[in-house]
């Protein structure tokens, strides 16, 4: 059976950067009530691009450094929520613009879980041959999905992609997987489409646009993060029959500090292993790991053989982890 390796990583944030300070100018709001509450500083917002510029971004930097063509390319997976539209997805259109002519392109909507998910997929078909070598990216303009006026929400996301290519090997690899969801739970996080207009509907709904931006229940949705990183860290380790001493890094989904703080302390480890940058970027929802991933890379913080601890959770709810010998 075929390995697992990533060959090639690449990040996209845009160039506006706003700070707490800036959002204090248009909202009741300050850097000390954001950051204490956060961790987050600043974030990047897209002036323009939509989720398909980023993606494509991401996605050329990640090929160039995997030294590949895009023709390679058999299988091509976008983790979104925030599509530039139904259809096409954000995966064929980013097709189209890197000229990825082989490759089967779709979306994966598993929200701040999705570039675990995207993964996940992508490890299934290259592990049964089905694939060989597949694009996995991440990428949100979560700056379209907000309400402006709700300072609990707006201040925690940014915008940006990160990218991987992964390639059959017969080293390094997925050594283990954790994936899970709770769609009982699904209302602490929504962010609606469409309703239901046609002229066959009985009752007509309402229009409100606040329905159809972010909407968080924050003591939800800590707990269930803090639940599921403690035991997908444990369950993680026990899959790949690690220690905690054997991983080089953790790379957790960048959404909150209390949060990555709350699950540092249950499961006794040091922060010092864990690599955040929250505070420059916000929550990238889908591509927070893989651009911190891409960031670890450009900095040579990964060595041959080191094995790195994935960890993700958001709406659905859903929840997932890796372990990648690199």
């Amino acid at each position: 059976m075929n390995k697992v390796q990533v060959i090639g990583t690449g990040s996209y944030v845009p160039e506006k950067i706003v700070t707490n300070e800036d959002l204090s100018c248009i909202m009741d709001t300050s850097d000390e009530w954001i950051s204490s509450r956060t961790g987050i500083r600043e974030r990047r917002i897209s002036e323009g691009e939509n989720t398909s510029d980023m993606a494509t971004k991401a996605a050329l930097k990640a090929i160039e450094m995997a030294n590949i063509k895009p023709e390679d390319i058999d299988l091509l997976i976008v983790a979104t929520i925030t599509p530039d539209s139904f259809t096409p997805s954000v995966a064929c259109m980013v097709q189209g613009n890197i000229n990825a002519v082989n490759a089967t392109c779709f979306d994966l909507s598993a929200a701040c879980s999705g570039f675990i998910y995207g993964i996940t997929v992508a490890t299934q078909f290259i592990t049964t041959g089905a694939a060989r070598t597949i694009l996995v990216v991440g990428a949100e303009t979560m700056s379209k999905a907000l309400n402006w006026e709700d300072r609990n929400t707006c201040v925690l996301f940014g915008d940006g992609a990160g990218a991987a290519v992964l390639r059959a090997s017969d080293k390094g690899g997925v050594l283990a997987i954790y994936t899970g969801s709770e769609g009982s739970k699904g209302n602490a996080l929504t962010c609606g489409a469409m309703p239901v207009i046609n002229p066959y509907v009985r009752e007509k709904t309402d229009y409100i646009p606040e329905n159809y931006k972010i909407q968080m229940d924050g003591r939800e949705v800590f707990k269930f993060a803090v639940r599921t990183m403690t035991k997908g860290v444990e369950k993680l380790l026990e899959d790949a029959k690690c220690s905690i001493e054997d991983i080089k890094y953790i790379i957790p989904h960048q959404a909150n500090h209390r949060i990555i703080e709350s699950a540092i302390k249950k499961l006794s480890i040091s922060e010092e292993k864990f690599y955040i940058n929250l505070d420059r970027y916000g929550n990238t929802s889908g591509a927070s790991i893989a651009i911190a991933l891409d960031e670890m890379v450009q900095k040579n913080m990964l060595k041959t053989g080191d094995k790195i601890l994935l960890i993700g959770f958001g709406a659905g709810l859903t929840y997932g982890g890796l372990i990648i010998e690199w």
